[in-house]
C-alpha cells in the first residue's frame, strides 16, 4: 500500500473536476433544488477515479525502460543521451518523462511528452555537453503514465544513481585520429602543407591522383602496369612532441563555459594522439607553481590511455605559475630534441619578459612553441559599432589588449621562438596545423 501511494500522482484534471463538483454541491445547498446533480457528478467521478486506478495499476509491470550513455562523456562536447521505452499496458497511455541529470549541468528542464500504444517501444535523444572534468552522478528517469482518463498518474523509476566520468574531449580525439589515420586531416580543417627537402622514408607505391608531385612517379612501377604509378613518402618516424600544459591562474579564465586549461588538455590529447599516429612519439608534463605530472614521450599501445588517464585526473589550484620548475624539469627529464607544445597564456608583454629567459633557455635544446589564447570578447567589442563616449574608451582599452597580444608574438618571433595565438574554439586544429608544418619544414 505504501508503495502504491508513492507512485501515484493526482493530475491537474482530477483537481478540476473535484473544485467543480465542490462548487455544485455548495450551490445547491444555496439554491437547495438541484442536489441530485452534483451527487450524480460526484459518484461518477468515484467510478472514473477507480476505473483509473484498475487501469494505471492492474499489470504490475505496465512499463518498462532505461537510461543508455556513454561509459565516459566527452569534456566540452554534446554527449548524445537515450531513453528507451516499451509498454505493457493494452491500451494506449500518456507519458511525461523526467530525466534526473547531474547538478553539474544546473538543468531542470530535462522533461519530455510522448504516447505509447499498447506494447508499443519508443526512444528519446537528447545532448548534455560538460564543462569540468570528473565524476557526474545521474539520477533516476521518472515517467509519469497516464491512462486516457487522466485522472491520475502512476510513477515509474529506471536507470537510478549511474556515476560517470568526463574524460578530456574523446570525440574531438577521435575524429581527428580517424582523419590521420586515412590521410583526410584537410576536412578537419588541417591545412595541406607543401613538403620540403627529402628528409623523409619511403612508405609505399601507390596510383597517381592528381596533386601528386609528379617528381614522385616511380617510371619502372609505370611501365610494368601501364598506368601512372607514384612513390610515396612518410614522415621521419620517432620523434618527441611533448604537451607542457600550464595549470596556473592565466588559465583559468573561461570561455564558453570550459575554462582555458580544459581547452589546452582536449588539445593535448589530440595532438599527442595524432603523433602517435604519424609515428611519433607524444608525451606530457604539466605545472604550476612547481611540476605536477610528468608522462615520458612513447607511442606503445598504452601510451594513449596513459596520458588520457592522467589528464583526467589533473587538478589545480591555479596558482603563480613557476616558469623556473619547468625549466629544471624539462632540462633533467628530457634529454633528446623534442618538440614541446607549451600551453600557457600571456596577457601583456611585461608577463612575457619576466619569463622570457626561461624560454629561451629551453629553446636553445629543443623546438619550442608557445602556444597562447585571443581574447575573443575582446574581439567581439573592438568590432561593435560605439554609441558613446564610454564605449570609444571601452574599445580604445581593448585594442590596446589586443595590440600586447600581436607584441607577444612578434616579441617571441624575434628571439626564435614559435608561436601560436589562436581562439579557444580553434586551439586544436590550430595545433596539429603548426605541428605538421614544423615536420613539413624538417624543423623537428
Amino acid at each position: 500500500m505504501f508503495r502504491l501511494l508513492r507512485s501515484l500522482f493526482l493530475t491537474t484534471r482530477l483537481f478540476t473536476v473535484i473544485a467543480v463538483v465542490v462548487i455544485l454541491f455548495v450551490g445547491s445547498f444555496v439554491i437547495g433544488s438541484f442536489y441530485l446533480l452534483p451527487k450524480l457528478i460526484f459518484y461518477l467521478l468515484l467510478s472514473a477515479l477507480t476505473t483509473d486506478l484498475l487501469l494505471l495499476y492492474r499489470a504490475r509491470k505496465g512499463l518498462d525502460g532505461r537510461r543508455t550513455l556513454a561509459d565516459k562523456l566527452s569534456n566540452g562536447d554534446e554527449n548524445e543521451i537515450a531513453i528507451h521505452l516499451e509498454s505493457y499496458y493494452a491500451f494506449k497511455t500518456s507519458l511525461r518523462i523526467f530525466d534526473e541529470t547531474p547538478h553539474q549541468f544546473q538543468r531542470r528542464d530535462i522533461e519530455f511528452n510522448l504516447e505509447l500504444t499498447a506494447g508499443e517501444r519508443k526512444s528519446i535523444h537528447y545532448f548534455l555537453r560538460p564543462v569540468k572534468r570528473g565524476e557526474y552522478s545521474f539520477g533516476s528517469v521518472n515517467v509519469l503514465v497516464h491512462s486516457p482518463l487522466r485522472l491520475i498518474a502512476r510513477r515509474f523509476k529506471f536507470s537510478a544513481n549511474k556515476n560517470v566520468p568526463v574524460y578530456p574531449s574523446y570525440i574531438q580525439m577521435r575524429k581527428y585520429e580517424l582523419l590521420a589515420i586515412h590521410h583526410r586531416l584537410t576536412e578537419g580543417g588541417i591545412k595541406k602543407i607543401r613538403k620540403i627537402g627529402q628528409n623523409q622514408e619511403f612508405e609505399l607505391i601507390k596510383d597517381y591522383l592528381a596533386g601528386d608531385d609528379i617528381r614522385t612517379i616511380n617510371w619502372k612501377a609505370t611501365a610494368r602496369r601501364s598506368k601512372l604509378m607514384v612513390n610515396q613518402f612518410q614522415d621521419e618516424r620517432s620523434q618527441q612532441v611533448y604537451s607542457l600544459i600550464d595549470k596556473g591562474r592565466v588559465m583559468q579564465m573561461p570561455f564558453n563555459g570550459m575554462s582555458l586549461l580544459d581547452y589546452a588538455i582536449n588539445a593535448s590529447l589530440a595532438i599527442s594522439n595524432v603523433a602517435i599516429r604519424k609515428s611519433d612519439k607524444a608525451g606530457l608534463l604539466t605545472f604550476q607553481d612547481r611540476v605536477g605530472s610528468f608522462l615520458r614521450a612513447g607511442r606503445m599501445n598504452n601510451q594513449m590511455a596513459s596520458i588520457q588517464r592522467t589528464l583526467y585526473n589533473e587538478k589545480t589550484a591555479f596558482l603563480e605559475t613557476d616558469y623556473s620548475a619547468l625549466y629544471a624539469s624539462v632540462r633533467k627529464s628530457i634529454s633528446h630534441r623534442s618538440l614541446l607544445l607549451l600551453f600557457t597564456n600571456f596577457e601583456s608583454i611585461h608577463g612575457l619578459h619576466r619569463q622570457l629567459p626561461y624560454l629561451q633557455s629551453i629553446n636553445q635544446s629543443h623546438l619550442l612553441v608557445v602556444i597562447f589564447f585571443e581574447n575573443t570578447e575582446l574581439k567581439g567589442l573592438i568590432d561593435a559599432k560605439a554609441n558613446g563616449l564610454k564605449e570609444i574608451y571601452y574599445q580604445a582599452v581593448a585594442e590596446r589588449f589586443d595590440y600586447e597580444k600581436r607584441l607577444i608574438v612578434n616579441e617571441l618571433r624575434k628571439h626564435g621562438i614559435q608561436s601560436i595565438l589562436t581562439p579557444p574554439q580553434k586551439l586544436t586544429v590550430n595545433t596539429i596545423n603548426k605541428y605538421i608544418e614544423l615536420k613539413a619544414r624538417n624543423l623537428i
